[in-house]
């Protein structure tokens, strides 16, 4: 089969796309995939190749969940963005992303009671007080998303005219990561907000849906007036299990929350599908996010156990603007090119996906150009 007949298999996720001011070559979107490569919380050179390898000309891709404040961490290994010296960090890495003509979204991250990194300036889980500490750490999103908007040096290309075939035409530029992505999933703070299982409390942040989302939109409404609504997007798991951080009647919050926040023409969303439980495991359901597609007035991503096939499907049958793929783009770098010619794919190891080597299981999988 020809390299032309392949590409007119999947229109679906090799057809350009219009995300508001970024123009995309194809729908295929990095996921964001902690692969704790950092040290003392900031980004190491290596990541610069990691993400570099994974970006195409009007590519997409979110970086992996990066910590808003020294008290939201809790992995080691890790990056932040509250510092100088974090924020400096990132600059080779986002212009390595940019100077391939890549879209590169920063995803923020507080872990709330799931910290686990046993440093001395991480409280143990408790209830936040309304009030001050809340406050805090909304005003350290916000912060977070200024920093990402600064940590890089090389202009984007937010406004290129994209075809996956073509050549770009330039339109206007800015620099930094090109926008953020607010981390709502997988059992992390603003997840044990929503979900009823976890969020006992009885003030203005718990009961109703209302009251448990309050936070979570506090923060949208802090980062996109900070940045603008139109570089945010968020990530959420209303059916997720992460952490036994669960809900009672997860399609009602899953919709509450699109809705909610086309008030503040935020950019994207970013759903993970119900089928998966935690971000690794699976489970047969019945349920879909088609009622959170049909709420929600921006961009649609979702994610979770996609493959070239059912990626394309969810596309041409209108389910989702974007997918985002996190295993397989990991283990093939080049992903978009073998989906286009549906050529083999590399196999991800599982037991080199968090560990501390700058190469093995990292930058290593081999590149379609490599074999031939």
């Amino acid at each position: 089969m020809t390299a032309q007949e392949n590409m007119d298999l999947v229109p679906g996720l090799l057809s350009p796309y219009k995300m508001a001011s970024f123009s995309l070559s194809h729908r295929i979107v990095l996921a964001p995939m902690s692969r704790l490569r950092s040290h003392n919380y900031v980004a190491q050179p290596h990541a610069v190749l990691y993400y570099s390898q994974r970006t195409t000309l009007g590519g997409f891709l979110i970086g992996e969940a990066t910590g808003i404040s020294e008290t939201a961490q809790s992995y080691p290994n890790a990056p932040g963005i509250w510092s100088e010296e974090q924020v400096e960090a990132w600059k080779p890495v986002v212009d390595a992303v940019h100077e391939k003509g890549g879209v590169f979204f920063c995803q923020l991250w507080h872990t709330g009671r799931a910290s686990d990194n046993g440093e001395a300036f991480v409280p143990a889980p408790r209830r936040l007080k309304a009030g001050h500490e809340i406050t805090q750490i909304v005003n350290d999103f916000r912060k977070a998303a200024r920093n990402a908007m600064e940590a890089g040096k090389i202009p984007s290309q937010p406004d290129w005219i994209y075809t996956y075939f073509s050549k770009p035409k330039l339109m206007v530029s800015c620099s930094g990561f090109d926008g953020v992505e607010i981390h709502g999933s997988n059992g992390y703070l603003i997840d044990q907000f929503l979900k009823d299982r976890v969020n006992d409390r009885t003030d203005e942040y718990g009961g109703s849906l209302e009251n448990r989302c309050r936070f979570p939109l506090q923060v949208v409404e802090a980062v996109a007036d900070e940045i603008g609504a139109g570089r945010v997007g968020i990530k959420l798991s209303p059916f997720g299990d992460s952490d036994d951080c669960t809900d009672s009647n997860p399609e009602a919050l899953g919709v509450y929350m699109a809705r909610s926040l086309n008030k503040y023409g935020v950019l994207y969303c970013h759903m993970m599908e119900p089928r998966m439980l935690t971000q690794s495991e699976g489970r047969k359901t019945k349920g879909g996010l088609s009622p959170m597609r049909t709420a929600f007035e921006g961009t649609f991503i979702v994610g979770g156990g996609y493959n070239r096939d059912d990626g394309n499907k969810v596309v041409g049958d209108g389910g989702a603007d974007l997918v985002a793929f996190g295993r397989l783009f990991l283990a093939n770098p080049d992903l978009p090119r073998r989906f286009e010619l549906n050529a083999e794919l590399n196999e991800y190891d599982e037991t080199t996906f968090c560990i501390p080597d700058p190469v093995v299981g990292y930058t290593d999988y081999p590149f379609l150009e490599t074999d031939n």
